[in-house]
């Protein structure tokens, strides 16, 4: 099998950079939702940390299923932006929950 061109490459990138990017966006507004509401939860034991652990499971999940797949077909530069990109989301939502 032959190197895809770099053309469609950047192509997919900028395409699946958007719509990770979304992903995470819409991600951190689950978990500040989350934790607004347990503002009001009366001492119970807080969401947002369950929230921001299942978010990075499926963020890590996501970079290494995706990520991997598109190395695997040589398609270098969007699997390079989905490691990085949902690598990075579920560092954050890591650190969201170790710090909670």
């Amino acid at each position: 099998m032959s190197n895809p061109s770099t053309g469609p490459q950047v192509g997919v990138g900028i395409a699946l950079l958007v719509i990770d990017l979304l992903a995470v966006a819409l991600l951190l507004y689950g978990y500040g939702i989350h934790g607004w509401a347990d503002g009001y939860n009366g001492g119970n034991t807080p969401e947002a940390p369950r929230f921001a652990w299942r978010a990075m499971w499926c963020l890590a999940g996501g970079a290494a299923v995706t990520g991997g797949g598109l190395l695997a077909v040589r398609w270098h530069i969007p699997g390079t932006v989905q490691i990085l990109i949902l690598g990075g989301g579920a560092m954050l939502f890591a650190s969201l929950a170790a710090r909670s």
